[in-house]
């Protein structure tokens, strides 16, 4: 199935696409609940329903962040062989990881540049949706829990993150930095996470184009080893990583700025827009 969430902003309801490309609101199958289900035994129950039999919803119909909210946002770095190669560095002995703690965003939503920044910066990534609590489990079973697949920017702050003292999460949390969706694939429609092709522009050029097929370390390998060291509950999202491509990696180096346009996605799992825009001075 392929997932989303339709409406106005913050009163998204649960809806899936149908195999001509419809949009039908879920939320009738689920006694007329907001949530989005992420449980996999409720996801292969709701595979059985004909989507016919669902409301069918307006083309124009706006849709917001996959998931709606989310937990935790687990960042991996250099997870793309590719990447590694564009920087000269060497591939990380286990993955390297970071936190976003930022609420995921729609994917049409605005970019928000911070108060003062210089370096904002872009990363298409796979998100990994947990769907069922993951603690110290085998890379075999790390399926087991996943709800399922999205398209992830994961916009920073390079100077704050690399330039300053203190972690990585300095230049990864602003509001807007955590667009998912337009779509969840749940895993019964991803027969292998690691055959994707993703890609992104900046004002119609394209600057990432690259497959999961050039991870380092894979979905399995990634779930085994975060649930080591932290629980992962449902709506947890791990971003796994980026291709080359990135502004930080051009040569010259390259940065967003208000008015820039963001376009980007993983085939079949929908597109992302975004337009650069200065920060407002209140929460959006």
């Amino acid at each position: 199935m392929k997932l989303m969430r339709w409406g106005a902003e913050d009163c998204e309801r649960p809806g899936l696409v149908d195999a001509d490309g419809g949009l039908r609101d879920l939320s009738p199958a689920l006694g007329g609940s907001a949530a989005t289900p992420l449980d996999p035994d409720v996801l292969a129950a709701l595979a059985r329903l004909d989507p016919q039999d669902l409301p069918l919803l307006p083309p124009d119909t706006r849709l917001g962040a996959c998931i709606g909210s989310a937990g935790k946002v687990v960042g991996v770095g250099l997870n793309y062989a590719d990447h590694v190669r564009e920087a000269g560095m060497q591939a990380p002995p286990a993955p390297l990881l970071f936190m976003k703690a930022c609420r995921v965003s729609a994917p049409d939503g605005p970019l928000w540049l911070p108060p003062g920044h210089a370096k904002v910066d872009w990363e298409i990534e796979l998100a990994v949706v947990i769907g069922r609590e993951a603690v110290c489990v085998a890379e075999a079973d790390a399926l087991d829990h996943v709800a399922g697949y999205a398209a992830f920017i994961d916009f920073s702050e390079r100077a704050w993150q690399l330039e300053g003292p203190g972690q990585w999460v300095k230049g990864k949390s602003f509001p807007s930095f955590a667009p998912i969706g337009p779509l969840l694939a749940t895993v019964d429609s991803v027969p292998d996470p690691h055959r994707l092709r993703l890609w992104l522009e900046v004002n119609d050029q394209r600057l990432q184009d690259s497959s999961t097929a050039e991870m380092i370390f894979r979905v399995p390998q990634l779930i085994s080893d975060i649930s080591r060291h932290m629980a992962l509950y449902p709506g947890d999202v791990i971003a796994t990583g980026t291709p080359p491509g990135v502004g930080m990696g051009l040569r010259p180096q390259r940065w967003l700025a208000a008015g820039d346009r963001i376009r980007a996605g993983i085939d079949g799992f929908g597109e992302q827009h975004h337009e650069c825009r200065p920060w407002p001075g209140k929460a959006p």
